[in-house]
């Protein structure tokens, strides 16, 4: 009986040391990506090559501290421009007919602006109370911690954060086209840090069946930037 019991209170012990609390794997998360000292940056530029079925689409995009963003992204000679200058979003597209600025709804910005690199969103969803932990499950054959974040009344996005780096090695979300629903899986890898600044080089996505590959080639940081450079005219 001393033994059984000695055994269970090692086993608990154990499961105590090893278990780790929400608050406690994000912010081990941001130390480890660096989100902490992010605010000690002003400026990012990314040059990006995507591909999907076969299709080269170049992309850049510009981030200013601490909201500001752009993506210019090139579809056969054709420029999809999205601009949030802090205030507004801004968005010409001309597969769509017009090459005129039009304004984003307020979800349409939102969604822009999650990309921003200075924002630290998981931190901000355990602030507000949206994140929970969901346990564990292997991502490419390693433990990652599943966590779930309610990012809009209406949706909920997983995470998976690698056990061993803290790295994000998986999203998962259910997107709402259109009336249909499709689940859109995306992995990031290759994490490198460049003049401080630790980004995934590689995220491959996955929805409907199509797998979409965007690689960073280039990352500058705190290069000259004006304020102009988000406003559309």
């Amino acid at each position: 009986m001393k033994k059984l019991f000695l055994f269970t209170t090692c086993l608990l012990a154990a499961l105590m040391i090893n278990a780790q609390t929400l608050d406690e794997i994000v912010k081990k998360y941001t130390e480890v990506n660096k989100l902490d000292k992010m605010s000690n940056f002003k400026t990012l530029k990314i040059t990006v090559s995507m591909s999907m079925m076969g299709q080269e689409m170049p992309m850049e995009m510009w981030m200013k501290n601490p909201n500001k963003i752009k993506t210019v992204t090139n579809f056969g000679g054709q420029e999809m421009i999205q601009a949030y200058d802090g205030v507004k979003g801004y968005m010409v597209n001309p597969m769509a007919g017009s090459s005129d600025p039009v304004e984003m709804t307020e979800d349409q910005a939102k969604s822009l602006t999650k990309s921003n690199i200075f924002q630290n969103y998981m931190a901000d969803y355990l602030k507000d109370g949206k994140l929970t932990l969901e346990g564990e499950e292997s991502v490419n054959g390693k433990p990652a911690f599943k966590i779930k974040a309610v990012v809009s009344p209406e949706a909920t996005a997983t995470m998976f954060i690698d056990k061993s780096s803290y790295f994000l090695v998986k999203t998962s979300a259910d997107v709402n086209q259109g009336g249909q629903v499709m689940t859109v899986e995306s992995y990031p890898s290759d994490y490198t840090e460049t003049n401080g600044v630790v980004l995934p080089m590689k995220t491959t996505t996955s929805v409907s069946g199509m797998d979409f590959v965007m690689n960073f080639t280039k990352v500058e940081v705190d290069i000259p930037m004006e304020d102009s450079i988000f406003t559309i005219k």
